[in-house]
């Protein structure tokens, strides 16, 4: 452990990540890469979708200097579906490319996590198959809610954090400094997206930050770091959302893979809540997720079970309560 420059890890990434994003902001790349408003979109002027470069190339960086082999695999596979994202970003690829290269993505880095080895058993034919659907999940819902300021940076601060605070109690060092190297760098993002934003993540930030939530989440169920529901916990305000979201579409038969502003933080900009009131209400949600998470991890049987209820029951009100907001206005 000391020789980990945690002081460096923790600032190194930001400052890089924020220097970057700088450049990119005065450079012609941020005409070519600015993002259009929509009748689909909640902002109302052109803004460059350049963030996620720099928080990728920053995070990753560092990481990878440290990353244990598994994990260097699945840094590997996020870069790649960074490229892929970034054109997508630049041309707008269709689906039939944009989801195989997400589930090729998963298959490698289970493979290089989850096989069987001295360390562990590995998977099953089953729960890989469950946690190849899990990745590409949280790979897209990602994407799906960074749709306002600040949102999926502080998604991404406080939840990479919360993985990192737990992998370092776990003693699993790799997947510590993955893990703050990432929250890092999404802090070195959110000054130029905090509200009103000055740049977006992109897909090629969105979609690799996913996908890396998902993969490490796996990778400390592996390890023994926590249990599977530890990071499906810290990451619940975007899990929660998108997948309700999702359900509802499909249940009205709605054509749930278009773009669309039926999410709950998309609702309530409608309904007349600001950007920064928004993203700063999120951040409290988030964080009260990840205390209510560590609570549990740390708690007996009986306890946790409790906490884990009373989180749904949160969620479950809370959803209620925007439905009905929605509704009256």
């Amino acid at each position: 452990m000391s020789s980990i420059p945690w002081l460096l890890l923790a600032l190194g990434p930001a400052l890089l990540a924020w220097g970057l994003i700088a450049m990119l902001r005065a450079s012609p790349l941020a005409t070519r890469f600015a993002d259009q408003p929509n009748e689909r979109s909640l902002h109302e002027v052109a803004t460059p979708r350049i963030g996620g470069i720099g928080v990728m190339v920053a995070g990753l960086v560092f990481a990878l200097a440290w990353a244990s082999p598994g994990i260097a695999v699945a840094l590997g596979a996020a870069l790649f579906l960074a490229i892929i994202s970034l054109v997508d970003d630049l041309r707008a690829l269709p689906i039939s490319v944009r989801l195989p290269a997400h589930l090729a993505a998963a298959a490698v880095a289970i493979l290089a996590i989850a096989s069987p080895d001295a360390g562990h058993p590995g998977l099953t034919v089953v729960e890989c198959g469950l946690a190849l659907l899990a990745i590409a999940w949280m790979t897209n819902l990602f994407n799906f809610m960074d749709g306002s300021d600040g949102l999926a940076g502080g998604m991404a601060v406080i939840g990479f954090a919360a993985l990192a605070v737990a992998g370092f109690e776990a003693r699993n060092f790799s997947l510590a400094v993955t893990c703050t190297c990432l929250a890092s760098a999404a802090a070195g993002f959110l000054p130029h997206n905090f509200p009103p934003a000055r740049v977006f993540l992109g897909d090629a930030g969105s979609i690799p930050l996913g996908f890396l939530a998902a993969t490490l989440g796996l990778v400390g169920f592996v390890r023994g770091a926590w249990p599977a529901w530890f990071p499906l916990a810290v990451f619940a305000p975007f899990i929660a959302d998108a997948t309700l979201t999702l359900a509802r579409r499909v249940a009205r038969g709605e054509p749930f893979w278009r773009a669309h502003r039926s999410h709950a933080y998309q609702r309530l900009v409608l309904a007349g809540w600001t950007r920064r009131g928004l993203a700063l209400a999120a951040y409290a949600l988030m964080l009260a997720s990840v205390f209510a998470a560590f609570a549990a991890l740390r708690s007996d049987e009986a306890s946790r079970s409790g906490i884990i209820m009373a989180l749904l029951a949160v969620y479950v009100l809370l959803f209620a309560a925007i439905e009905m907001r929605v509704r009256i206005r």
